[in-house]
């Protein structure tokens, strides 16, 4: 394409009328005509820029001030203090009690199941206590078990014997009355019999002799009336000999059987302390810290040997402070987690909604727990224990109620500071 001359309009670039005075200027022309349209286009588009750059900016004005007053935008509540959990609290294994290490079986990340044995200790001096213990009680419970079967047979013998005194103080409490009647025949007999001797019919040899039985059959029912005393006397004290052999043999069974208490509670015991020497998992999850310790070291009651974290869903929980948590952070609110060593321009950030929030304070920060709605894991390997920045949206305002908040809070802080400092200034004074 053939270059423009330089005395050509447009050559240099400028306006139709411009352009056009300088090729005049150029060629040495009049330009009487020229020259006066040439400034009235410069003129006029000297006025028509200022108009253009009002306009430009009153449009301007307008959207910043419709998206001041009228668009409402998040407001979040952030936490530093974040990490990943599992539902399920980690549980720590510890050492209850002390001793020397005798199997040490945890290697970081490794799988176990609930009850696995982990670590044991050393328990032989617990273990011949034990065997020597269940020795004896093995001997004491034969003993028991024949005193216990004497008693049962000194007790049936105790019945027995009561039963067969009664029926022989029966029977001779019945020759006792047979014979007081008797004695009461020849008494009357001899009555009769002197009588009859006073009336001269029988001889005195007659009456004397029927005086003699009866002599004989008072003194055979006086008789009879001691045997019988004295055989229920015998019983008596033959049942007291009995009943105290009986007490005798229930006090050694009630001894051997304080004794076989005493060795169970031992034993009891000691296999609670062998049990204790055996470390079991007490989850089942994957063992996430595990202490230096090898087999023959020594460790105290207490001592911290791993950590392991429950299978299960993973749950943010982030501290953050009383004042800007307790009254704004409410369940079902959203929020986004950006987690630390993830940038978050590049693997994105967590979706979270928050499911419950703390009342107390501890430590001076509220727990706050948060499900997460967002799986990234294909992006992040997400696990527990990652730490990040957790951000809840707590309301949606105009920037201009957020100006307004703010300023409401700079003007609250010179009467909280005057308040505090009141009470001082009173004492002082």
């Amino acid at each position: 394409m053939p270059e423009a001359s330089p005395l050509e309009p447009g050559a240099w670039g400028l306006e139709p009328g411009a352009s056009a005075l300088v090729c005049s200027l150029l060629k040495g022309r009049a330009v009487s005509a020229p020259f006066a349209q040439s400034m009235r286009a410069l003129s006029a588009d000297r006025a028509r820029s200022p108009r253009v750059g009002i306009l430009a900016v009153l449009l301007l004005l307008g959207a910043w001030l419709a998206w001041f007053f009228g668009v409402k935008v998040s407001v979040y509540e952030v936490s530093d203090a974040s990490r990943l959990e599992t539902e399920r609290a980690a549980h720590t294994v510890d050492a209850l009690v002390s001793g020397r290490i005798k199997v040490f079986d945890m290697r970081l990340n490794q799988d176990v199941e609930k009850g696995d044995v982990l670590v044991v200790l050393d328990s032989e001096a617990e273990q011949r206590r034990l065997n020597e213990e269940r020795t004896r009680l093995a001997t004491l419970t034969p003993e028991i078990e024949a005193l216990e079967r004497v008693l049962k047979a000194l007790e049936r013998s105790i019945q027995d014997d009561r039963i067969a005194t009664a029926v022989a103080i029966e029977g001779g409490k019945a020759k006792q009355r047979e014979a007081e009647t008797a004695a009461r025949l020849a008494s009357e007999e001899a009555a009769r019999a002197q009588r009859l001797h006073e009336s001269g019919a029988i001889s005195a040899a007659e009456a004397e002799r029927a005086r003699a039985r009866a002599e004989e059959t008072r003194a055979a029912a006086q008789a009879r009336a001691l045997e019988a005393d004295l055989e229920s006397r015998t019983q008596r004290t033959r049942e007291s000999q009995n009943i105290a052999r009986l007490e005798d043999l229930r006090r050694e069974l009630a001894t051997l059987e304080g004794r076989r208490a005493t060795s169970l509670a031992i034993i009891a015991q000691l296999e609670h302390d062998i049990e204790l020497r055996t470390i079991r998992a007490p989850v089942s999850g994957r063992i996430e810290d595990v202490a230096k310790y090898t087999a023959g070291a020594w460790v105290k009651e207490g001592d911290k040997l791993g950590v392991i974290v429950p299978r299960g869903e993973l749950r943010v929980v982030a501290e953050m402070p009383p004042h800007t948590t307790i009254g704004r952070v409410r369940p079902g609110q959203n929020a986004r987690v950006r987690l630390d060593g993830f940038p978050w321009t590049q693997y994105g950030t967590l979706g979270a909604r928050v499911v419950s929030v703390a009342s107390e304070p501890r430590q001076g920060h509220v727990r706050v727990e948060l499900d997460v709605t967002q799986d990234l894991s294909g992006r992040i390997p997400l696990q527990h224990g990652m730490t990040g920045t957790t951000e809840i949206e707590v309301d949606r305002a105009t920037p201009a109620e957020l100006v307004l908040r703010a300023t409401g809070q700079l003007l609250e802080r010179p009467k909280a500071a005057s308040a505090k400092s009141a009470p001082g200034v009173a004492g002082a004074t």
